[in-house]
């Protein structure tokens, strides 16, 4: 009677085979490809391979939603922020990314006006689809998967990681974009892992879609998209923004 191995077995019985024939440790050192050199930024300053989206001086790298022809309608401080233009309109980047690591500061008005989602309201929009929250959630409660660094009515920030109004605060968002094959079909879904003041906020989350006011995520085909801030009325502030591509 023929007998057979179980392939459990046999990849046992091959892995200590292939560890037994290995003697010397440099047969599984690798040299080659050599991790290219970049400088690092001091505090959160951009990496010497960072495109620097915003450093204060003006908005050469942003235009309008609205327009893109119109020139950027929020206010260049003399601190090196930019301030949302209320009733301006939201401001998306010329240039359009894909998987990503970005960093922004954020500041929500020092002067508290309003509750819940009518306090320092405003938005991060990866690709000008997926949102990351932007909110003033100090001492201040709204619907928790609408809060500061929730994936926007999807998923709830791990914890509110939010300081005090009038305090700069800041994203580390680390970004993998949503796979469509050519029929335009989601084979592979969004992912998004935020650090909110240096606090993990979101874990390699999976993006269910976009991130809509009303209704469920749609997943439509798409390639790399602009980064977007929004205009939600409320007077918040950015600051030293800059992207890697990954």
């Amino acid at each position: 009677m023929q007998r057979f191995i179980s392939f459990t077995l046999f990849v046992a019985l091959f892995a200590q085979v292939a560890t037994a024939q290995i003697t010397d440790p440099k047969a599984t050192e690798v040299w080659n490809p050599k991790p290219r050199v970049v400088t690092p930024g001091t505090a959160t300053q951009a990496p010497s391979d960072a495109i620097v989206l915003f450093d204060g001086s003006n908005f050469s790298e942003f235009v309008s939603v609205k327009d893109s022809a119109t020139a950027v309608a929020w206010t260049l401080n003399a601190d090196k922020s930019m301030t949302v233009g209320a009733g301006k309109g939201d401001i998306r980047t010329k240039r359009s990314f894909g998987d990503c690591q970005l960093h922004l500061e954020f500041r929500a008005p020092e002067v508290v006006k309003g509750e819940g989602q009518g306090r320092g309201n405003s938005g991060v929009f990866l690709q000008q689809r997926y949102e990351v929250q932007v909110l003033d959630c100090y001492q201040n409660t709204t619907y928790s998967n609408g809060q500061t660094a929730s994936v926007y009515k999807q998923t709830i920030p791990l914890v509110n990681a939010c300081k005090k109004p009038g305090e700069w605060q800041t994203y580390d968002i680390i970004y993998t974009a949503p796979r469509f094959n050519k029929d335009s079909v989601l084979v592979a879904p969004g992912h998004v892992t935020v650090m909110h003041n240096g606090i993990v906020v979101q874990n390699h989350t999976e993006i269910k879609g976009t991130t809509e006011y009303i209704g469920l995520p749609k997943n439509v085909a798409h390639g790399k998209a602009p980064i977007q801030l929004q205009d939600h009325g409320d007077l918040v502030s950015y600051r030293n923004i800059w992207i890697r591509e990954l």
